[in-house]
């Protein structure tokens, strides 16, 4: 269950994803959707959140050993914090381009590791930013714009 927050106008939201955990991968990005759809968010601003979130959750699922997304709720924007702790991104700018993978075989045959997850994370944000430090751990900060009851 994640743990959920309500300081008067902004709701927020944790989610812990386990490493290579594929079983529940992709629950944190439903569940988030659902809040959306609860609150009332237009269905544009919801798909938009719903992709980042589900690209974030599979990148820490697939390529470190674990971590957080933490989702601050405003009526002016979805703010998510994708952390993980694992190998980091020697290389942003080449994780950035579309096609770019560094998954295993294993991962592939799976059906995932197609290089899109931080372009389509990138491609729904209005504000994406990343930081990555070898043998650490990776952070996204990712913002989307709403307005309230849109």
């Amino acid at each position: 269950m994640p743990d959920v927050k309500d300081v008067g106008a902004l709701m927020s939201v944790t989610y812990d994803v386990a490493a290579r955990d594929f079983v529940r991968a992709g629950e944190a990005a439903s569940k988030l959707k659902r809040l959306l759809q609860q609150l009332g968010l237009d269905p544009a601003v919801i798909r938009r959140a719903a992709i980042a979130a589900y690209e974030a959750e599979m990148n820490i699922v697939i390529h470190s050993y674990g971590g957080q997304i933490k989702v601050d709720i405003t009526p002016e924007s979805i703010e998510m914090i994708c952390e993980d702790s694992g190998p980091g991104i020697p290389d942003i700018e080449k994780a950035l381009q579309e096609g770019y993978s560094t998954a295993t075989e294993e991962i592939r045959e799976m059906g995932f590791g197609a290089g899109m997850g931080l372009p389509n994370i990138q491609r729904s944000a209005d504000q994406f930013r990343i930081e990555s430090t070898v043998g650490e751990g990776t952070c996204l900060q990712v913002t989307i714009l709403h307005e309230a009851g849109e």
